[in-house]
């Protein structure tokens, strides 16, 4: 049976006039929804996606940023760890 494997990255949510704005500033990765409900399941996606990705493409993968130095540099905006598995078995 293979391990999943997981990742967990800090992403800095943005409340907009329409939108919650959500990157993480450690993969370039940016999205958004309407709500903050929709922004994170949007933002869980996209880390998902990217990491299929890169781990397809057999690149490399930013180590993720502590949370209290992506908090202290962001502090008027709310920052979330975001999680996601990934089963080797979907890859390649």
């Amino acid at each position: 049976m293979s391990k999943l494997i997981q990742f967990v990255y800090p992403a800095i949510f943005v409340k907009g006039e329409d939108q919650v704005c959500v990157s993480f500033p450690d993969l370039g990765i940016i999205t958004d929804g309407e709500t903050y409900e929709e922004a994170f399941l949007f933002a869980k996606d996209s880390l998902r996606v990217y990491c299929e990705y890169v781990l397809n493409c057999d690149l490399e993968i930013s180590e993720p940023s502590f949370f209290e130095k992506v908090d202290e540099i962001n502090f008027l905006d709310k920052i979330m760890l975001i999680d996601t598995v990934v089963s080797p078995q979907k890859l390649k």
